[in-house]
């Protein structure tokens, strides 16, 4: 049954990888840095500024995606800033129909004016009660820390995530440029986080290959991984409409491992060509452990409804193949087993049900 993008946006939809820095809305980066006397951006018109970010990101690299980001986190360098950022967050959302969303940034981003790592992370995870209980408790957000590739900070990161994890840190992350910055020069941070329990992602796959994502799993261990769309590399498709899975993207598979995929934002670092061609239509279909987000909500112009409704159409898909891949993120969350099951039994199995019946 086609799905309209109203029906889309109710249902209810969980969300694994998205950035905080990557998502504000227009009119607050702009009232964010009159706020903070920030005078670096392109334009101060909200309207203007959300074709500017939607344009800057789609340059077809990931490195000049990247560069609309120093705008975002050049006004995210106070206290309220972050709150504010954080529960709008939140609200926003929750608005489009997340029920759970594991939203993540970088501490080390956002000391510029003197905040010290604790009190970023403070005012972030403050922000975000504020947007959950301003969405009427809709949406529950967990928190991911973000150590940058190309610094040195991953273990100063990963004992934040330790410290926070009974306060609404659930878990940490690498992210930045990936070739030239392998996951491997953050391991003591990952060789930590094993020994203390805790779980991690790492972006991988994404610019760069195959490679990648077998440091992230073989040499850090890595519970999901960012992106990982580039595991197609060691899929080879056959004239007559078969494929083999080479060893890598087999024990993926076997695993598994969670896909953190994210295709609007992949067709605009080129990672893919279109979201037709996107590799989620054939990973869905070998039944890799697939699931749907947003990467950065600003930058992309984008939405849950919106990539839900995008491989929708696409590949044809309906309310079924919309639940599985909502369970399959429920199921790769960062949260406890039995409130990760509470919230597929309690909220999404009835409302797909309702919506199929």
């Amino acid at each position: 049954m086609a799905l309209d993008e109203e029906t889309i946006r109710s249902l209810p939809k969980v969300l694994l990888h998205d950035h905080l820095d990557g998502g504000l809305r227009p009119a607050t980066v702009a009232e964010l840095a009159e706020q903070t006397g920030y005078a670096g951006l392109p334009t101060t018109d909200p309207v203007a500024l959300a074709t500017w970010f939607r344009e800057a990101g789609n340059s077809g690299s990931l490195e000049r995606y990247l560069e609309p980001f120093q705008h975002t986190v050049g006004v995210m360098q106070t206290p309220d800033a972050l709150a504010r950022v954080a529960s709008e967050c939140a609200q926003d959302l929750a608005a489009d129909g997340v029920v759970y969303a594991e939203v993540r940034f970088a501490p080390e981003l956002h000391t510029e004016r003197g905040m010290t790592r604790p009190e970023v992370v403070d005012a972030v995870l403050a922000g975000f009660r504020d947007g959950e209980r301003a969405s009427g408790e809709r949406i529950r957000v967990g928190t991911l820390l973000t150590a940058m590739r190309t610094s040195a900070q991953g273990r100063q990161i990963a004992d934040l995530v330790v410290e926070y994890r009974d306060r609404g840190v659930v878990g940490f992350d690498i992210a930045g440029r990936e070739a030239g910055y392998p996951p491997t020069r953050h391991l003591d941070a990952f060789e930590f986080l094993r020994r203390e329990n805790a779980h991690f992602t790492i972006h991988a796959g994404e610019a760069f290959g195959l490679p990648s994502i077998w440091e992230a799993i073989q040499w850090c261990g890595a519970d999901r991984l960012g992106h990982g769309v580039r595991i197609v590399d060691d899929i080879e498709r056959h004239d007559d409409g078969s494929v083999t899975l080479g060893p890598l993207a087999a024990y993926v598979r076997d695993r598994r491992i969670p896909l953190e995929l994210c295709p609007t934002s992949n067709v605009m670092t080129g990672a893919a060509a279109s979201i037709a061609e996107h590799p989620i239509g054939l990973l869905s279909d070998l039944r890799f452990r697939v699931t749907l987000n947003t990467d950065n909500r600003l930058v992309s112009d984008t939405s849950m409804t919106r990539e839900m409704t995008q491989v929708c159409e696409a590949f044809g898909w309906g309310v079924n193949d919309l639940r599985w891949l909502t369970v399959n993120a429920m199921k790769s969350a960062f949260i406890p087993f039995d409130e990760r099951l509470a919230i597929i039994d309690g909220v999404i199995k009835p409302a797909y049900a309702a919506q199929a019946a």
